[in-house]
């Protein structure tokens, strides 16, 4: 063989390794990424008692579709959305005492499996309770509130509350009462895990953040 060639062949032998190294790296961070549904159905609808894990089902509903006012409706939620909600009760940085302690039992391949599952079900629309507030809220939700520097809410949620996949929440069908308790913990500093919401949350008054989400339960 050409002795000349030699440092080329190695040379090329190193950059193939290399290319081979990355490819396996790449496919292993895919499949670890992937979620599986079929799995977060099953930790949805039977939960892990040994791990302290209850059936999310039981607070959250069927599919998703919670019955409880207080109790979000999780059913159609973006995955990005539920994972960073999970991600955050996990480290502290959103509190809520029945929340945190599941979250923190949860492996972050199971908070993704949960995230596909729900995403994938069919969210129950919801409905106005009062008929004497929701034009006040539509008009905050599609215009905002100039003067208190309040955005529309349909700017980042979507005209029919659909959100952004990866950016903003689905909020149109969403139970009033917890919609409610989310603004008002933004707005008195007991939620604080989206600074632009803290930031649009106090500039709103207690008829303004009801208005808003008796609206919110009404959108499809």
């Amino acid at each position: 063989m050409n002795r000349a060639f030699l440092p080329l062949l190695k040379s090329t032998l190193v950059a193939l390794l290399a290319a081979s190294s990355v490819a396996v790296v790449i496919s292993g961070t895919a499949q670890a990424a992937a979620a599986d549904p079929a799995k977060g159905s099953a930790l949805y609808g039977t939960g892990d008692a040994a791990r302290g894990i209850p059936a999310c089902v039981s607070c959250h509903g069927d599919a998703g579709n919670s019955t409880i006012a207080q109790n979000p409706k999780l059913a159609a939620q973006h995955e990005a959305y539920i994972v960073k909600q999970l991600a955050n009760f996990k480290s502290g940085e959103r509190n809520n005492a029945i929340m945190s302690p599941i979250a923190k039992a949860l492996t972050d391949d199971e908070a993704r499996n949960l995230a596909a599952f729900l995403n994938a079900q069919s969210l129950k629309p919801g409905a106005a309770k009062n008929k004497d507030i929701v034009e006040f809220g539509k008009k905050i939700y599609r215009a905002g509130i100039a003067e208190k520097n309040v955005p529309a809410c349909a700017g980042c949620h979507g005209p029919n509350g659909a959100g952004i996949p990866a950016q903003f929440a689905r909020l149109g069908g969403q139970h009033q009462d917890y919609t409610i308790a989310q603004l008002t913990g933004f707005n008195n500093g007991t939620r604080s895990n989206n600074p632009v919401m803290t930031t649009i949350a106090k500039r709103m008054s207690t008829d303004e953040i009801q208005a808003v989400a008796d609206y919110v339960a009404g959108l499809k």
